[in-house]
């Protein structure tokens, strides 16, 4: 796991070069906006349990048979899994947030994903709706400046959907 500023040292280090101007503009951009990065990810952590909680009640109304009997979120055991699975995987996105790097969403969360759920029998489509409800709501959290001056966070917000869309494609 590589945070911004390992990624950008380890490149440069791998070749023999010292950092170029558009490495060091990268980061000097990262700083500046450390501030708000950090709103909005205790934005996404503070309400962690109502995006995960709305976004599952907002996919089984869309998809009703998933937790019908024979459903794979039908019993409170696959619920369960199924909302753990969620918590996980918009935990991973926080973290890649703050990190403003993708590699710890991929190595701890994303790697193998895929197939776990095939092995399950888990629908993996399903799982791509639920990370995009997960992605509306942070979205909206996160260009809430109510109470936050946050300033112009496009960028932010723009990298934050990035990390939510790997997710969503690394279980289709």
């Amino acid at each position: 796991m590589l945070d911004a500023f390992a990624k950008v040292v380890a490149q440069a280090d791998a070749r023999g070069e010292f950092l170029s101007n558009n490495q060091l503009d990268g980061l000097s951009k990262m700083i500046a906006e450390g501030n708000k990065r950090l709103d909005v990810v205790n934005k996404i952590d503070s309400n962690a349990s109502a995006i995960v909680t709305n976004s599952a009640r907002a996919l089984f109304a869309e998809q009703p048979q998933l937790v019908q009997p024979g459903g794979n979120a039908y019993t409170n055991r696959r619920m369960a899994a199924c909302l753990r699975d969620m918590e996980i995987v918009l935990r991973y996105v926080s973290y890649a947030m703050v990190a403003g790097d993708s590699s710890v969403l991929d190595d701890r969360c994303l790697n193998g994903l895929r197939e776990t759920y095939q092995a399950l029998g888990t629908p993996g489509v399903s799982v791509a709706v639920a990370i995009q409800k997960m992605k509306e709501a942070a979205t909206a959290l996160a260009n809430d400046v109510n109470g936050v001056p946050l300033g112009d966070c496009t960028s932010l917000v723009a990298e934050l959907c990035s990390y939510f869309d790997r997710a969503a494609i690394a279980v289709v």
